[in-house]
């Protein structure tokens, strides 16, 4: 491969990296028209039109993003070879893009933003809607750096860590018609429920093991944020399952009922996920410890404290 053919293959990888050639011009410190004309050299090499506007952005081709999955791995290796990068989070310049759902965020944002103005000032952290079904897109199109999210099975050329298994309990407002006698499953499956679905998807674990039993629930309602379901649960006649660690910060109000489920439901795994390319990356080696961290401290504590509650 001749060198200006090496160097068309990181112009590229830049351009579909930041959606954007102004951004990667800026990035690779060339002007503009330089990295438009390369782009016309890579359209005369590779016979395709590889990029198309889209507003003040612009999109890939299929042509390009099959192309980048191929040689993205290898451009990163080759750099890490030449250019093994270092992280020192006081000087650092970086940009991380984490996809988690809401109560993720809720759990982590604060305390990641008292690290960042405490140790690393040039840090930015930018979070993203969490999808399951998109999440091997997102990190193979390099859209993010991390997910946090359910790891229900191997991906390829996915690395995982595990994070904590949740646990679900049934939540209700404090009248509710429910709380004046032990939660049967009966009355569980006749109730109207509330039901978190981050995809729109209305099947869920608490079904099947509903099916399990020969019985089924209405589910009444559809949220796709948990941090819209308890002011809900507050204020109507619906129920919810719902993961102990939303339940936590709402305990202090003294509005809700929380009791055990009439009926086993698996334990969900969160975990953090990234793609394999990044494995050394020492960057993101630190942002995970850290959000490991934040997570076995704060979820010690907000156990306990449900389970003191519903106990109490």
């Amino acid at each position: 491969m001749r060198p200006q053919e090496l160097k068309l293959l990181v112009i590229f990888d830049v351009i579909m990296t930041e959606k954007s050639i102004t951004l990667a011009a800026k990035r690779l410190s060339m002007t503009q028209p330089a990295v438009s004309n390369a782009v016309s050299k890579m359209r005369g090499l590779w016979k395709d039109e590889l990029f198309v506007p889209d507003g003040r952005t612009i999109q890939p081709t299929t042509y390009a993003i099959n192309f980048w999955v191929q040689i993205r791995s290898s451009l990163h290796n080759i750099k890490q070879a030449i250019e093994p990068e270092e992280f020192e989070p006081s000087s650092a310049n970086r940009t991380f893009r984490v996809a988690l759902p809401d109560i993720a965020l809720d759990a982590l944002w604060l305390d990641l933003r008292k690290l960042f103005e405490k140790e690393a000032k040039g840090l930015n952290l930018h979070a993203l809607p969490y999808a399951i079904t998109r999440t091997k897109t997102m990190l193979d199109a390099a859209d993010v750096d991390l997910v946090i999210g359910q790891s229900n099975r191997s991906l390829e050329n996915i690395c995982t860590e595990h994070l904590f298994d949740t646990s679900y309990v049934c939540v209700m407002r404090k009248d509710h018609p429910l709380t004046k006698k032990p939660l049967t499953i009966e009355a569980f499956s006749l109730a109207d429920h509330l039901l978190v679905s981050l995809s729109g998807d209305i099947a869920s674990p608490t079904d099947q093991a509903l099916q399990q039993l020969g019985l089924s629930r209405r589910v009444a309602f559809t949220v796709n944020s948990f941090s819209s379901a308890v002011p809900i649960i507050m204020e109507s006649n619906l129920i919810a399952v719902l993961p102990t660690d939303l339940i936590h910060k709402y305990l202090a109000y003294g509005e809700l009922a929380i009791t055990h489920l009439p009926l086993d439901i698996p334990h969900s795994s969160i975990s953090m996920l990234w793609h394999k390319r990044q494995n050394t990356d020492k960057g993101l080696i630190w942002l995970r410890k850290h959000i490991k961290q934040i997570f076995i401290k704060r979820r010690t504590h907000q156990i306990e404290a449900v389970k003191s509650f519903i106990g109490s």
